[in-house]
């Protein structure tokens, strides 16, 4: 089961953006994370939930996207993200999340897939025009943007070929991301 949701649990960039995710739902995924573990059980990451239409829209501008696409400017209007979370630590808490901000992320993708919605962590965002939209105060750092919407793309896995592990589009726009066999990942020590 976990390796099914983790198959399903792909970068989605193109979304079916008029199929609205409320702010309840986003609030229940974000609950989720209540669960995780949590350096120093330090719990210090906070989420600004952004299901408005106008204020996603105000968001949009603000993302990079996919940067091995370098003609592709990101999701055209109507298949852009339905909602955002964006993950912001408190500093007044402690200077540094760990590996808090991974471990969070991942599991509200994993909770977003299991509700049929898709999604994509951004590390590359404008962060002072989105501190300033949202009237952040110093204290919160936003770590990243979680864009989530109910996918519009086909996301193929493949044999990675030598080391080129560039994802890429197709013709018919199918975004196909290179993976590493899984005995390539386990270190092997001679004694």
């Amino acid at each position: 089961m976990l390796k099914e949701l983790l198959l399903k649990n792909r970068s989605y960039r193109r979304f079916v953006q008029n199929v609205r995710i409320t702010r309840e739902e986003l609030a229940e995924l974000v609950g989720l994370t209540r669960y995780c573990a949590s350096g120093r059980n330090a719990q210090a990451l906070k989420y600004k939930v952004v299901a408005d239409a106008d204020l996603c829209g105000k968001v949009f501008p603000n993302l990079a996207w996919a940067g091995y696409l370098k003609d592709w400017d990101g999701p055209k209007e109507g298949e852009r993200p339905a909602a955002y979370l964006i993950q912001l630590l408190d500093t007044s808490i402690v200077e540094n999340c760990l590996c808090d901000d991974g471990i969070q992320a991942q599991t509200i993708l994993l909770g977003a897939v299991e509700k049929g919605w898709g999604g994509c962590i951004i590390k590359a965002f404008r962060n002072e025009d989105l501190r300033r939209l949202f009237h952040l105060p110093e204290e919160l750092k936003i770590n990243y943007v979680i864009a989530l919407g109910k996918p519009k793309e086909k996301v193929v896995l493949e044999q990675m070929k030598g080391e080129d592990y560039r994802y890429w589009r197709d013709a018919e726009g199918g975004h196909h991301v290179p993976k590493r066999e899984a005995g390539s990942l386990i270190y092997k020590i001679e004694v």
